[in-house]
């Protein structure tokens, strides 16, 4: 995913064309959707990471199992190592479409996006599963809204958001692999919790329609040969309104398809499960 994100978005006229469109398209939101996408990022900084950081360690650590301490501060600390790493030293951005200075800054991955998903997936590891579907219900909704937040307030493009939820599944999946290899990891056999299921199911669809959405404001422009490179008040909120759903979309599965991979899984080996071993999560 992040691969594709970046090299059709970033490295052809036409990847670039639509989301500097969406740029434009996005200076015609309303202000109070500019400043609630923007104060919203704002309270992402370096001192709230550390607050986050130090609150999913701590709830390991009460939880007596330092190795779910350890996974989840990796999550997000990895995260950033490799979402810092890619967009200052390793992922160029290459001018192939004349643009203002203001569109021309590398920003592939997404660092505010990395750090909403990389939070919601080490809460994921460190909670227990009888209460993941209510810390999904805060911190899922959150991190989705992050990733479309993005596009709305102008601080990233399409494929920043996409490439973060690669960067950000990757450290999640290495965290889970490294805790089934370990035996950490538990086969809940409790009954279904309803309401956990409700939830999911909505978040599938309203993720289904962002998806069909940004893909049809996207797709047909396209497929009519528009030409996004020159500026249009009309296709630019038509690409702008895409990108914002398909962010919101990619966020959504990047966050089901992890918490799909902890389907009837549990941490709480020494209580009352039996003990998975080296069995991948699955």
């Amino acid at each position: 995913m992040l691969t594709i994100s970046y090299l059709s978005a970033v490295w052809t006229t036409r990847g670039q064309a639509t989301e500097n469109a969406a740029l434009r398209g996005a200076d015609q939101v309303s202000e109070q959707d500019f400043s609630a996408a923007s104060e919203a990022l704002g309270h992402i900084t370096i001192a709230t990471l550390a607050v986050a950081v130090i609150l999913i360690a701590l709830v390991g650590l009460v939880r007596r199992r330092p190795d779910l301490a350890i996974a989840g501060v990796a999550v997000i600390v990895l995260g950033q190592v490799i979402t810092q790493a890619l967009k200052r030293f390793v992922l160029p951005r290459p001018e192939l479409v004349e643009v203002s200075s203001n569109y021309t800054q590398n920003s592939f991955p997404s660092g505010h996006t990395t750090i909403a998903m990389t939070v919601l997936f080490a809460v994921f590891i460190v909670v227990p599963h009888r209460w993941r579907g209510i810390a999904a219900l805060v911190v899922l909704t959150w991190a989705i809204g992050i990733g479309a937040y993005t596009t709305t307030a102008k601080w990233h493009r399409l494929s920043d958001t996409i490439g973060a939820d690669a960067v950000a599944l990757l450290c999640g999946c290495l965290a889970a692999w490294w805790l089934a290899r370990r035996g950490s990891l538990c086969h809940y056999q409790g009954g279904v919790r309803r309401g956990r299921v409700v939830y999911v199911v909505i978040v599938a669809a309203l993720t289904s329609i962002s998806l069909a959405l940004g893909a049809a404001l996207w797709g047909i422009p396209h497929l009519r040969g528009t030409d996004l490179s020159i500026p249009d008040a009309a296709q630019d909120y038509t690409a702008y309104l895409g990108a914002h759903a398909l962010a919101a979309g990619f966020s959504g599965l990047t966050a089901l398809a992890f918490w799909a991979l902890w389907h009837r899984v549990d941490t709480t080996c020494r209580e009352a499960f039996a003990p998975m071993h080296s069995r991948a999560v699955n």
